[in-house]
């Protein structure tokens, strides 16, 4: 990021500081592969006993939490579900499973993912939370405290608290895999590798992303709703990027697993309704590849029905540019770290769409940066 641009909004300013604030976040939990044990504390009893987790969290937070869910199961074998914070409360207690819980928020003082904290410790369960407030209520309540290192973010839609929020949750998974062994340390070490690398490839793209953000907002202003899909962890972002758009521009927009499209939301589907579609991969992962062929297969089915879709996909990539209308495109990476990486170019399209609307996408209506009553 240029120190010397003045950015319209605290919002672009946030999004071009997300490589600066990955860096520091990675900084406090890993170094040269490895992961710093004295970071982590006693997260590695909790990760060790207890094979089932709950996650609670709301908003962008609770997004975060559905890509926690499936680095913790595929990369540490555990028992993951994933619950909003507002409804926490309001389960049974008659059930058997004595899980950790894990809260996520950005501001750690968040009042309905605080009471779910509150009652997981009343309910006898070790506890996690992530935060990016070392200080705050949730950080003092839990077992264990892991703050993020986004620093202070002004405008109320989440963005670099979020994909710090992401970064912590992928570290987290993998310290899980290497208290539980679930995964070889040379193969832990090479995800490490990867993940310090991330920060750089995101900034080396973020003014080709601006550029192509605020193009398609132009294209694409004139929709009454968007509905975003995504496959596996890419649903996460799907999820994400909806809210986004919704909270940034009031444009209405919903996320969807692809494959759930033509069960119902198809028909939603027209001129007025496109669809953004997350067909990144990971050529060298086969089940990432399987994914991409069924969406490369769905995207030919929507090309038949005449539907607008803009398509997030790799650099390079013809076979998604032929399907699509149009594509913004991401450097390749792994696909466990692809969802990090594409949520950028998702949190550009939210602020031009926004910007072309005349929104006020610092302070949009009804939002505030945490929500402290129930």
């Amino acid at each position: 990021m240029s120190e010397n641009r003045q950015f319209a909004h605290a919002m672009l300013r946030e999004i071009y500081e997300q490589p600066e604030a990955l860096r520091a976040t990675i900084a406090r939990y890993a170094q040269d592969g490895r992961l710093r044990e004295d970071a982590f504390g006693p997260a590695g009893n909790l990760l060790r006993e207890h094979k089932d987790i709950v996650i609670a969290a709301s908003g962008s937070s609770r997004h975060a939490g559905l890509a926690a869910e499936i680095w913790l199961e595929d990369f540490a074998n555990l028992s993951v579900d994933v619950e909003y914070a507002s409804e926490y409360c309001c389960r049974s207690t008659n059930t058997k499973r004595n899980p950790a819980v894990i809260v996520i928020s950005q501001s750690g003082e968040t009042a309905d993912t605080l009471a779910a904290l509150r009652e997981a410790v009343k309910r006898g369960h070790p506890t996690l939370a992530i935060t990016n407030v070392a200080h705050s209520k949730m950080a003092e309540v839990a077992s264990v405290s892991l703050p993020t290192w986004a620093g202070v973010e002004k405008a109320i839609p989440a963005t670099k608290s979020f994909t710090a929020q992401l970064v912590v949750a992928y570290l987290l998974a993998l310290y899980a895999a290497q208290v539980r062994e679930t995964m070889p340390a040379e193969e832990i070490a090479r995800r490490v590798m990867a993940v310090e690398g991330l920060p750089a490839l995101i900034e080396v793209q973020l003014a080709v992303w601006e550029a192509a953000a605020e193009k398609m907002a132009a294209k694409y202003a004139d929709a009454e709703t968007f509905l975003y899909l995504g496959r596996g962890i890419h649903y996460a972002i799907a999820r994400e990027g909806a809210l986004k758009l919704k909270e940034s521009s009031y444009v209405h927009a919903e996320g969807y697993p692809t494959g759930e499209l033509k069960h119902g939301p198809n028909a939603l589907v027209s001129e007025e309704t496109p669809l953004i579609v997350l067909a990144t991969v990971d050529a060298e992962d086969a089940e990432s590849a399987l994914r991409y062929e069924k969406t490369a297969q769905l995207l030919e089915d929507m090309k038949a029905q005449g539907a607008r879709v803009l398509a997030i996909c790799n650099d390079g990539d013809l076979h998604i540019a032929s399907l699509a209308t149009d594509v913004m495109q991401v450097q390749p990476v792994g696909e466990y770290l692809l969802p990090i990486e594409e949520v950028v170019p998702l949190q550009m399209f939210s602020y031009f769409i926004a910007v072309r609307h005349g929104v006020d996408v610092d302070r949009p209506r009804n939002l505030v940066k945490a929500v402290v009553t129930e």
